[in-house]
């Protein structure tokens, strides 16, 4: 285990609209602000979505399971923002569901709004953490400098 100690910086409250394209408009946020060290609560819909469910098998590198979600979802889900290089490098585990069925995932891409998609982000201050391509995993993991 390794770790880092920091302090609250600001706060933003998000809101994406129908259509909204939230994984890139996330990024673009964290650019433009200068979010280099944050977490974030979502809470709202989803139209469509590219997640992980897990690996194939448990072994390193894992190799990951794939699926689109389309349709209107209800998700809430939680996330860390670090930096690959001059990139912000956003992973969020949510839950996506409809009815009765739920799926709990990693949203990796292609994320469309469904009606509206809040997000709080807090930023971390006075972290020295990055998140690089990490070979042997397989990922990119967050690393303290």
């Amino acid at each position: 285990m390794e770790y880092n100690k920091g302090t609250i910086g600001r706060v933003f409250v998000v809101r994406f609209d129908e259509g909204d394209d939230f994984l890139g408009g996330l990024e673009d946020l964290a650019i433009s602000e200068k979010i280099y060290s944050g977490w974030f609560h979502v809470l709202g819909g989803l139209r469509n979505a590219g997640v992980v469910t897990g690996p194939q098998e448990p072994v390193m590198p894992p190799e990951p399971v794939w699926q689109e979600v389309s349709g209107a979802k209800e998700v809430m889900g939680t996330g860390s923002i670090f930096w690959e290089e001059d990139k912000p490098k956003i992973h969020l585990h949510a839950a996506l569901g409809d009815h009765e069925d739920t799926l709990t995932a990693c949203v990796r891409k292609n994320t469309k709004v469904f009606l509206v998609l809040e997000v709080y982000i807090i930023e971390v201050k006075d972290i020295s953490a990055t998140r690089p391509w990490y070979e042997k995993g397989g990922f990119n993991r967050l690393t303290f400098s």
